[in-house]
């Protein structure tokens, strides 16, 4: 290996807080939680491997936030009450045994919702059937029900949802960070998406308006969890029910979106695409993680897509990024921090691992 990945162990402060590297393990769902909700001794087991191996930053997968509308898939944790806040205790030992930070992300599915045990029907920004399928590795079948427009007090209460969230997270829990779910098509994408938010009011119509509702959960669950806690936001274009699309307003909506960011305080944005050195619209545009480095200059900027990669992590660095995340990368070498240190060679993702339904298995527990 003749790439110098040094720049990949230097540190970083995130808002006081000291990450040791630059390597972070992305979000990834893996519903092995309690039919309620709770975290498993197997998600402990599970996050805290990530951790062992020198990764500096372990981010969980999507919990979901409230008791209403925001679970998105059976046996998926939540932070939703104190029991499930008090479960996620021992993952986060775990992970802070060995130097982690350890981040929650926080998820309400919106209109893709296919597992919500507290409600028989979904709610989006507008009443529009969704795009695809449900995915069957989550225990999905046939196509997305039809959501019912959410209304404006239910906004109120999904804002709420996250800030208390987040106030779990931070608090009982001890997570070091939160993490909004604002990408992939869940419900703070389907309101920054054109073509599934088609309001009137305040929360739809120009991108500034459609940008609101991540912007007051930002600025809502800061609020509940104070200054001293790194808060951040995933972004992405594309969704798991749309992997081709692109802001209509390209570089025009990067500016809003990330911009608006930017100003409401956040300290991290994560961007997502599939593969993270590709230009975010067109030939000779920017990356998205450039264009969030132009337009969120007081935020850290977390990349994902394909950089397991060794030489295309190093290069993304360079291109805007402050913390590169991995996602198949991390479920092949729990270890990648470590093996890269030491110039080992890295295993290639088996897919078979996220089959047929994509709950952790006993195989990756003995890695």
């Amino acid at each position: 290996m003749d790439i110098d990945t040094r720049p990949l162990f230097s540190p970083i402060v995130i808002n006081d807080r000291l990450v040791k590297n630059r390597l972070a393990v992305a979000p990834m769902t893996r519903i092995t939680a309690t039919e309620d909700g709770r975290a498993t001794e197997a998600m402990t087991r599970y996050y805290e491997r990530f951790a062992r191996g020198g990764f500096g930053i372990v981010t969980t997968e999507g919990v979901y936030t409230d008791k209403a509308f925001s679970q998105g898939y059976r046996n998926q944790p939540g932070l939703a009450d104190d029991d499930q806040a008090n479960a996620w205790k021992p993952v986060v030992s775990g992970i802070k045994a060995h130097g982690a930070l350890a981040i929650a992300q926080l998820m309400h599915a919106g209109a893709i919702s296919q597992g919500n045990r507290f409600r028989d029907h979904t709610v989006a920004p507008s009443a529009i059937q969704p795009k695809g399928e449900q995915m069957t590795v989550y225990h999905g079948k046939d196509r997305y029900p039809l959501p019912r427009q959410i209304t404006e007090t239910e906004i109120g209460e999904v804002i709420a949802g996250f800030a208390d969230a987040a106030a779990r997270a931070a608090g009982t829990a001890g997570f070091d960070g939160v993490e909004i779910h604002g990408a992939n098509g869940y419900l703070i994408d389907q309101f920054l998406t054109d073509y599934t938010n088609d309001r009137d009011d305040d929360w739809g119509g120009s991108t500034e308006r459609r940008v609101r509702l991540a912007v007051e959960i930002l600025k809502a669950v800061r609020e509940k969890v104070g200054a001293a806690t790194p808060v951040g936001i995933r972004i992405s274009q594309a969704k798991v029910n749309d992997y081709e699309h692109k802001w209509v307003g390209r570089e025009r909506d990067a500016e809003v979106i990330f911009g608006s960011l930017n100003d409401a305080g956040v300290d991290f944005i994560h961007v997502t695409e599939y593969e993270a050195w590709r230009p975010a619209f067109r030939n000779k545009s920017p990356t998205l993680k450039n264009l969030a480095r132009r337009y969120a200059p007081k935020a850290a900027v977390f990349a994902n897509g394909g950089l397991h990669d060794v030489a295309q992590a190093v290069a993304a660095l360079q291109d805007g990024a402050d913390v590169i995340t991995v996602g198949r990368g991390a479920l092949a070498n729990p270890d990648l921090p470590s093996r890269l240190s030491k110039r080992l060679s890295l295993s290639q993702f088996d897919p078979s691992i996220l089959g047929p339904i994509a709950h952790i298995k006993d195989v990756e527990l003995a890695m």
